[in-house]
């Protein structure tokens, strides 16, 4: 009886991108030792050692030209380029603060390769120190997406080289939001992406000051805008809804306010919606929740404005950064 020839096994590489995390990028690094084929790591400027502590772990060294504007999409873009002379059938994005976890690259391969449609599966990111601040406990509960299909991922998700490649990865120019806008283009070319239930990667934000929350959410402010404003369609929707809440919560309403007391002290009394918007939210939230979605809408609103400002007036975008 013949017997069945064994399916090859499918290979997987890694792309990681780092600024000088230190012992983060030491501990990321060690954590890919057997789980991939080969590892290459994309530094953009570091000055702590991290390009040395690369080469120790046996990565793929690639240092950007930081006098082009730099952004993590730009970094993720060098590090495909740089695995097409032996394309793998997947490539695992990690970013440098991240720690991969035992099991995650064998369940995600399996899931790929048995879901012939799927472009990107993602898992669960967790925070190491959750317990560290409130906003390492926000962010804990914000990587705690739906199992199932899904719209986009995070900088964490294992790909299929060829469908990523296909849509010619990510777009250099953004700032923020690069994942979701390529899930945007995988979706538009009938690909689809997924989240497990899977541990995958351990994060370190570590925010442990309001100005760090503040400048982060700021950011996500910049990114809802960017992407509803270039991408968002009819037919494709692209954080349409977040821009919205943005404009009302943290344009329209304290402008209203303000502008109503010129006329009578009592348009004060608008304001009120907060407060009762936080009582709303914390059945779903809790209290720590539902005050700092609320209070984000704030900073949210600042990186909005940002980007119309930079938008009209022409200026390259810069990163907004938080670490």
């Amino acid at each position: 009886m013949p017997r069945t020839k064994a399916k090859p096994k499918a290979s997987v590489d890694a792309v990681v991108i780092g600024r000088n995390e230190g012992a983060r990028l030491v501990a990321c690094l060690a954590s890919l030792q057997g789980q991939v084929r080969r590892v290459v790591y994309v530094d953009s400027g570091s000055t702590d050692g991290s390009q040395q502590a690369a080469r120790d772990a046996g990565a793929d060294l690639i240092e950007l030209d930081m006098t082009q504007p730099f952004t993590a999409a730009r970094a993720r873009n060098a590090g495909l380029k740089a695995l097409k002379s032996a394309p793998p059938d997947f490539v695992q994005f990690v970013d440098g603060d991240c720690i991969l976890r035992d099991g995650w690259i064998t369940r995600a391969t399996a899931f790929l390769s048995e879901n012939l449609r799927a472009a990107v599966v993602c898992g669960r990111r967790r925070e190491q120190h959750p317990e560290a601040s409130v906003y390492n406990t926000l962010i804990d509960a914000e990587w705690n997406t739906p199992i199932g299909a899904a719209r986009a991922c995070g900088g964490d998700a294992l790909m299929r080289y060829q469908a990523v490649t296909a849509v010619r990865g990510y777009r250099d120019d953004l700032i923020a939001g690069e994942e979701p806008e390529l899930c945007l283009r995988l979706r538009a070319q009938g690909w689809t992406i997924w989240r497990i239930d899977t541990e995958m990667t351990w994060h370190d934000a570590n925010i442990t000051r309001f100005s760090q929350w503040w400048k982060r959410t700021e950011r996500a402010g910049y990114a809802f805008t960017e992407g509803a404003t270039r991408f968002h369609t009819p037919q494709a929707p692209h954080w349409q809804a977040e821009a919205n809440r943005i404009w009302v919560w943290g344009v329209a309403i304290p402008l209203a306010a303000l502008l109503g007391s010129l006329w009578h002290p009592a348009a004060l009394l608008v304001l009120l919606v907060y407060p009762a918007q936080v009582l709303r939210l914390s059945r779903r939230l809790g209290l720590a929740g539902a005050f700092f979605n609320t209070l984000g809408k704030f900073p949210e609103a600042v990186g909005a404005l940002r980007f119309h400002i930079r938008r009209f007036s022409g200026a390259r975008a810069e990163l907004i950064e938080y670490k």
